[in-house]
């Protein structure tokens, strides 16, 4: 399978990031890589109609300046390249997210093994990052718990080791909700 990579820029890159993905996401984009100054969004070539990308929100709103070029990339290994380019986070001096193959920090209160595979959530995007911290200011101790759009699994995963009560994720991606799955059994 090749994959084409549409490099964006967008401003404001704060709302329009986000809203990006959602309406890429929407007419077949897979995945996605938010740099500092760009969104990388991927797609199967065989699906990418560069008509589909004119057609989206952002390019008919006022609030949004957007561009783009794309490449196609030859088919690889992207097990391999995703793990050349996954670095672990620390969030708030406390959690430590990483994959199976990065070493694991002792120095630090908790530790999420995640493997996203083609899923959302490994706490490099803002959002999730945000909601680890959140999380952590709170006693969710008992309480219940929505991971909505859970993606790998990882706010669930963190509620379930923040003793949290009745723990539902949800999302309605089937690679999202295999990964989960997985994410969830080695914890």
């Amino acid at each position: 399978m090749s994959y084409t990579e549409v490099n964006f820029r967008i401003e404001p890159k704060a709302t329009g990031t986000d809203i990006l993905i959602a309406q890429l996401s929407e007419i077949g984009y897979e995945s996605f890589v938010e740099n500092e100054d760009e969104l990388l969004a991927y797609i199967l070539t065989e699906k990418f109609q560069p008509h589909d990308i004119q057609m989206i929100g952002v390019f008919h709103s006022d609030e949004f300046k957007v561009s783009y070029t794309f490449n196609r990339i030859e088919d690889q290994n992207w097990n391999e390249v995703w793990e050349r380019n996954f670095e672990p986070v620390v969030i708030s001096d406390l959690v430590h997210v990483r994959a199976p193959f990065h070493e694991q920090r002792n120095d630090l209160k908790y530790e999420i093994i995640i493997e996203p595979k083609m899923s959302f959530g490994t706490a490099h995007h803002e959002t999730t990052s945000l909601m680890i911290s959140m999380m952590l200011e709170e006693d969710i101790t008992g309480k219940s718990v929505l991971d909505m759009g859970c993606g790998t699994g990882i706010l669930g995963i963190l509620a379930e080791i923040l003793e949290g009560g009745h723990i539902v994720a949800v999302d309605n991606d089937e690679w999202a909700f295999e990964n989960a799955k997985e994410n969830i059994k080695k914890e």
